[in-house]
């Protein structure tokens, strides 16, 4: 069984056959052999390198349905004094490279003691959470998240 293709949660209707779990880095594939979570296995084969998201599914070759599940993963939560202080934080991550999901009064990377470390220093609130990560795509992923 083959998943050749995928929509973008909100665009599926029906059931899905099974769910699978996936960490952002497993979610950022092109082609691996994979299991749901119920015990379906199957081969994700796309055309393309995608980032897949929690709630999308993906589409088998018989037509059923494999939803997305963002896996819960070890991260940091840093907030700053105000809306300026976080831009600033925002660009020292940027500065190095570093997956972020940016959100309205908060950044979140992977946990790095290191990093957390910096940014404390720089004068933000720093505390390590365990949830799903969804980082920004970056100026270049935009064809890596089109649907199929």
């Amino acid at each position: 069984m083959r998943a050749q293709s995928f929509q973008r949660k909100g665009l599926w209707t029906g059931k899905p056959a099974d769910q699978v779990t996936l960490d952002y880095d497993d979610r950022c594939r092109r082609r691996i052999a994979m299991t749901g979570d119920a015990g379906l296995a199957f081969l994700l084969d796309l055309a393309e390198t995608t980032y897949l998201k929690d709630g999308d599914v993906l589409v088998l070759d018989d037509g059923r349905l494999i939803e997305i599940k963002a896996k819960s993963e070890d991260l940091i939560e840093i907030r700053g004094r105000d809306p300026l202080h976080l831009m600033t934080l925002a660009w020292h991550l940027g500065n190095r490279h570093l997956a972020a999901q940016i959100e309205a009064e908060r950044i979140v990377i992977r946990h790095d003691p290191v990093i957390a470390h910096m940014l404390e220093h720089q004068g933000a609130r720093v505390m390590r959470v365990r949830e799903p990560f969804n980082p920004e795509g970056g100026a270049y992923s935009a064809h890596h998240t089109h649907g199929h």
